[in-house]
């Protein structure tokens, strides 16, 4: 066993961080970059495909040290901020490891973003340089700094490296990502190398696949990925994939069920993560009967709240999927996940998102007229803080507020009852009302607006608007106007035009929970 393997413990003991104590492995690897040293224990295995492509580990290896070595003689220097601005792609990976390696931290920007999101997340953060694929190159300012996409080989020196310098610590930021507040901005989440490790160790424990466990002699797995590499999410499945030696085919485009349902058949699937809605689209679609599926064993689900209906249509119709089907619950501001199910046989369990993992702790803040009370969770996967801003969710005893509503059942399960901050989830994608809000008065003509989700069968929520206004707007005249300004999949489906003001409260601003209220009555009622 190598000395890397052992840096990978299950002892859990009680460790106190800027004066906070969290539950943390023993003996736990330090950084990050030092992940894609286990590269070489799988050599010339395929690592990422999408369509034709096909990059192995050492090609991964060498390619993120060309990359780095590259960006280093650029002027990239230990601490410096890379926007990292695209979609799937082999080169995404190879970018993102290869800003770790040469010390520098990445920041993922949301390839949805519109050309003003884009401005603003530069204008925040400051990077140091940018580097964005084709789709996304032409919404970047011209004044950004920016980099290559591609990877030059030339780079490339038999034997290059980066050493540890010593003084690189696991508390130093190793990744900045987007979230939505509810204040309407993306947040930029801040996470340390020890966030971002402790919640891979934590997956690799409770499955049984710290380094030293796994069986080389074994087949690796095939997982697809249909969700964007940069969510949260897709951090750990590129960590995890290194160690373990998977397999990660990534599907071209935007979400076709038809070419996932090919791609688990040509490819021979075994695990596959998405979000609830991306699971019923394929369930729906008529190939879904025609197509060999049977390599399919695990799905991961997360993003939203996955409901029994749909877990009892996974078992029968995926019946290779069943018994287990993971899911979990968890917010980028906690590292992506703090409890993780494996599915059950019975049915009363279904739709719960599990136990907490090994080193996360939950509690419940009591909120005056709400039936559940606020989970609040602590864990060494959590952010240290929101770039720029002030605020945190996290109060002065390590609790992170998630605004989510649940309770533990008898058997420790989590289970996930509301919400009581004002955030949409529409197809796994976390939507901010006050965005939009802000985006429609700033329309002519429109003098008041609130925003809401409301239920929808298969997305979970959809985006439900209310204007006032005494000019002759239309909802597609509104929607080209949004275009743009708010990414596009925050744009309303749903519309409700009035020349009547909204209600207020007893402070005079507008009543949004009793709009909101009304109109969810009426659509239920059919209205």
């Amino acid at each position: 066993m190598s000395s890397a393997e052992t840096t990978w413990g299950k002892e859990i003991a009680t460790e106190t961080v800027g004066g906070i104590s969290y539950r943390m492995y023993i003996d736990r690897p330090r950084r990050v970059e030092r992940v894609l040293d286990f590269a070489s224990r799988w050599g010339a295995l395929p690592h990422v495909i999408q369509g034709e492509r096909v990059v192995t580990f050492e090609e991964l290896r060498r390619g993120a040290l060309a990359k780095a070595r590259q960006l280093a003689d650029m002027g990239i220097r230990r601490g410096d901020r890379i926007f990292i601005l695209g979609w799937n792609s082999p080169e995404w990976v190879l970018n993102f490891w290869a800003c770790l390696l040469v010390g520098a931290v990445p920041v993922l920007a949301n390839a949805w973003w519109s050309e003003v999101e884009v401005g603003n997340g530069l204008a925040a953060l400051q990077p140091a340089m940018t580097l964005a694929d084709d789709r996304c190159a032409a919404r970047v300012p011209a004044n950004a700094q920016g980099g290559p996409w591609g990877i030059d080989m030339a780079w490339w020196q038999e034997g290059d490296a980066f050493a540890d310098d010593g003084a690189r610590g696991e508390e130093e930021t190793a990744l900045i990502i987007f979230t939505s507040g509810t204040s309407g901005q993306p947040k930029a989440v801040v996470l340390t190398h020890r966030a971002l490790l402790a919640r891979l160790q934590m997956t690799l424990h409770i499955t049984r696949k710290l380094p030293h466990q796994i069986d080389e002699t074994a087949p690796r797995d095939v997982t697809l990925i249909t969700g964007p590499l940069f969510h949260v999410g897709g951090m750990q499945t590129l960590m995890r994939a290194v160690i373990v030696g998977d397999t990660l085919v990534l599907s071209e485009g935007r979400y076709d069920p038809a070419e996932v349902l090919a791609s688990i058949e040509r490819n021979k699937v075994k695990r596959w993560n998405a979000v609830p809605t991306m699971v019923t689209r394929l369930l729906d679609h008529p190939d879904v009967s025609r197509r060999d599926l049977s390599s399919l064993k695990s799905i991961s689900i997360g993003g939203a709240p996955v409901h029994a209906e749909l877990m009892q249509r996974i078992r029968t119709q995926l019946p290779s999927v069943s018994p287990r089907i993971p899911t979990g619950y968890g917010l980028t501001e906690n590292g992506g996940q703090a409890t993780a199910a494996a599915g059950s046989e019975d049915i009363s369990e279904l739709g719960s998102t599990g136990k907490p993992l090994p080193c996360v702790e939950i509690r419940f803040l009591v909120h005056p007229g709400l039936p559940d009370g606020e989970i609040l969770l602590r864990s060494p996967t959590q952010m240290s803080r929101f770039f720029g801003l002030e605020e945190s969710p996290i109060d002065a005893e390590g609790w992170l507020h998630t605004g989510d509503l649940g309770r533990l059942d008898d058997k420790g399960n989590l289970w996930i009852t509301g919400r009581c901050k004002d955030m949409i989830i529409r197809g796994g994608e976390n939507i901010a009302p006050a965005a939009i809000e802000r985006a429609l008065l700033n329309i002519p003509g429109v003098a008041e607006t609130v925003v809401f989700g409301v239920p929808h069968p298969d997305l979970g929520e959809e985006v439900m608007a209310v204007v006032v206004t005494d000019a002759d707007l239309t909802p597609q005249q509104l929607q080209d106007q949004l275009r743009g300004q708010i990414a596009s999949f925050a744009v309303p489906s749903r519309w409700r035009i009035q020349r009547e003001a909204l209600p207020t409260n007893d402070t005079g601003k507008v009543d949004k929970k009793a709009t909101s209220a009304q109109v969810r009555a009426e659509l239920q009622n059919g209205g």
